[in-house]
């Protein structure tokens, strides 16, 4: 059963995290999600078969190929949940604070370079590249761009699930010799940083923000997932200026008058 794995290891009742459903309509999104959790990952996900191919990379994507950056396969997600952004509560899985860092599309490369180059592939090609572990494919993000391939670790070391891949960026137009991913600390929905959106005073200094000043985006379903995250934060901004304010100050009585004699 699709995403079956996902829904045994939440507690749907207790986290944000959207629930399970394989999507009918075929896509080619991408997501990076930067997560604190146990150890802070980054979270690279694609879109394929109605669900989000997953791999937890613990030193994020690089742009420098020179980096062969270790992703371990993890359980497929929802497509909904590209544009999860907010808090997992303590004692559920994953629980700590995930950032939306980066989103884009993404397309197959055929596995058969023409002259030299690597050009559009199929989603029948990505299916059967990913199967045999090499999947080759182009990004076209905020962060991140150019040509990438997985590539799946066969030297199986003691204790190894069988799930390492390599993430590596190819040699094109699009690579940084160097590429320092701490240096890009920014929610690619919100503007936040990861520590603001953990709830600390910076978060609630974004919230006074206009929404307006991120200015026009062009991907319609990109910017779908920007206003729905401004009308959650604005209703639970309302939320809380609503509560009564608490009142920590002693209540004085007035003095007893004395009885004339």
């Amino acid at each position: 059963m699709p995403l079956e794995e996902y829904t045994r290891k939440r507690k749907f009742e207790q986290t944000p995290e959207p629930p399970a459903k394989v999507e009918s309509k075929a896509g080619h999104r991408f997501v990076v999600q930067k997560h604190d959790a146990t150890r802070l990952h980054y979270d690279f996900r694609l879109e394929m078969d109605g669900v989000l191919k997953s791999w937890a990379v613990p030193k994020g994507p690089s742009l420098d190929p020179a980096d062969k950056r270790l992703a371990m396969q993890v359980e497929d997600h929802p497509v909904s949940y590209f544009d999860f952004e907010g808090i997992i509560p303590e004692n559920n899985y994953g629980a700590g604070t995930v950032m939306v860092w980066d989103v884009g599309t993404w397309r197959p490369l055929s596995p058969v370079p023409v002259e030299g180059k690597y050009v559009p592939g199929t989603d029948a090609e990505a299916a059967a590249m990913l199967a045999k572990g090499d999947l080759k494919f182009r990004l076209k993000g905020k962060k991140l761009n150019g040509d990438f391939a997985l590539v799946k670790m066969k030297g199986r070391r003691p204790g190894s699930k069988g799930n390492e891949w390599l993430l590596i960026k190819k040699h094109d137009d699009y690579a940084v010799e160097g590429y320092d991913i701490d240096e890009y600390d920014e929610s690619v929905l919100s503007k936040r940083s990861l520590a603001e959106i953990a709830g600390d005073e910076g978060s609630r200094e974004w919230k006074s923000r206009p929404a307006a000043g991120r200015g026009k985006l062009k991907a319609a379903w990109l910017a779908d997932a920007v206003a729905k995250l401004d009308r959650k934060n604005l209703d639970k901004n309302n939320l809380d200026k609503k509560k009564p304010a608490k009142n920590n100050q002693a209540v004085q009585t007035a003095p007893k008058k004395k009885r004339k004699s």
